[in-house]
This record gives C-alpha cells, structure tokens and sequence, in this order.
C-alpha cells in the first residue's frame, strides 16, 4: 500500500537532518513525501549565506529554496514552501489556515513535525502546535462536519538537536540502511548549514546501535529516532 507521508519544519532544512532517511526509505518502497517549510530559516539557520559581503534577505531565500529542492529531491520528495518567516516564526489565524490547506489538500497517511518544547530554538515549539492543530482541525472530530475532513493521519515527532531538553522519548527506530546515501545527499545540498551534516551522520549511526538492541537486527548500521504521540489501533498485539 502506496504511504502519504508529510513532514512539516519550521525550517526549510529541518526535514533532512531529522527525517530525511524516513522520507527516502517511504519514496523507495513506493510511498509519496512531501516536505513543507514554515519559513525558510532565512535569518536566523543560514550561517553560511551571511558571512557573503552585501548579503540580503530575499537572496538568502533564494538560496534556501534551491538547497531545500536539491535535498527533497534526492530523497524523492516534493518540497513546498510556506514562507512565514523565521526568528520568531510566527503563526496567526490567516497562516494557521494556509497550514490546515496544506495538510488537507495533500491527505497523509502520516505526520512528522517537531517536538513542543525547544530551550534552543523559538520556532520549533511553534511549529509543533501549528502542525498539531492543522491536523485536527483537517481530519475534524471523526464526525460528519461542516467542512472537508481527511481520514486522520498518525502523527509523530521527529528527533531534536538535544532530545533530552525538548521532552522527546523515541517510541520508534527507523531502519535507513538502505537509504543513507540519499540521506548523505540530501544533507549535502544543505550547503548554508554544513556545520551539521557530521553531527546528524554520526547520530544515525548512535540510533542505529539503540535499534539493534531493541530489535536483535544486528544488520542495522544507520537509523532515526521519532515519537509516537497518538495511540496505534491494531487488530492484535
């Protein structure tokens, strides 16, 4: 069965750092990825494009856009940009909308987004409860409603920069093996942050070593870690 999978950052990058090996292992078993960006992390995750003499904002954007399309693109996704801006991201009533249009229109199987609370990072926490209301108020009460509902999809939490500040508890080890190499790829178009493409290389190899021993899978090299936050519903244990 063909997954929806839609993972939504607060910034155009935060998907291949967190999530990119789970979007490339859905594409390849035959799954479709899209990848949404609140802002682009113009002002405030672009270290690289700023030390450019005479640089600007829109050109940062630019910037950012086309990194973030190379890297969706090597993990077989589609990337949108909503463009909200970043440090603080903000997200009223209007943006809120756009985002619950978002998650409608393209009616995932699963979502993926950041955690509620970030000591490091403002946006982060905004995007989690943005996301997390987009997605109720797309799939409705379970009822029949007054509006176009979508059948409501799973929602987890991908892993933070420092999981033990940001109350994430990983409940599920993606095996991305397979699909490190895109992932590499991906992580390498994000040229205005390179600064984190050893860090997030080295933690697949960290996840990898806690899903080998929860599972037994000794051929587990590479993995990510994300947090369930609403039961699973099952025919058996």
């Amino acid at each position: 069965m063909s997954r929806r999978l839609l993972v939504v950052g607060a910034h155009s990058a935060d998907f291949v750092w967190r999530a990119g090996g789970a979007i490339a292992a859905a594409t390849r078993a035959g799954g479709v990825a899209q990848v949404v960006a609140l802002s682009y992390g113009e002002r405030g995750e672009s270290g690289e494009l700023w030390k450019v003499e005479g640089q600007t904002v829109d050109n940062v954007k630019q910037s950012r856009h086309a990194e973030a399309e190379k890297a969706a693109s090597a993990l077989g996704a589609e990337f949108v940009a909503l463009d909200f801006g970043d440090y603080p991201l903000e997200i009223g009533e209007e943006r809120l909308g756009r985002v619950v249009d978002t998650v409608r229109a393209f009616a995932p199987d699963v979502i993926v987004t950041h955690t509620d609370t970030d000591p490091f990072n403002p946006d982060h926490p905004v995007a989690h409860h943005a996301v997390v209301r987009a997605r109720t108020l797309a799939a409705g009460a379970g009822v029949q409603s007054g509006f176009p509902t979508i059948a409501p999809p799973a929602l987890f939490l991908f892993e933070p920069h420092q999981p033990e500040l940001c109350n994430f508890t990983p409940t599920t080890f993606v095996d991305i093996t397979e699909v490190i190499l895109a992932k590499r790829e991906a992580m390498a178009a994000m040229a205005s942050q390179v600064y984190l493409q050893t860090y997030y290389d080295e933690r697949a190899g960290h996840r990898a070593n806690h899903a080998r021993r929860a599972s037994g899978r000794s051929e587990i090299r590479y993995a990510e870690a994300f947090q369930r936050v609403l039961p699973q519903v099952v025919a058996e244990l």
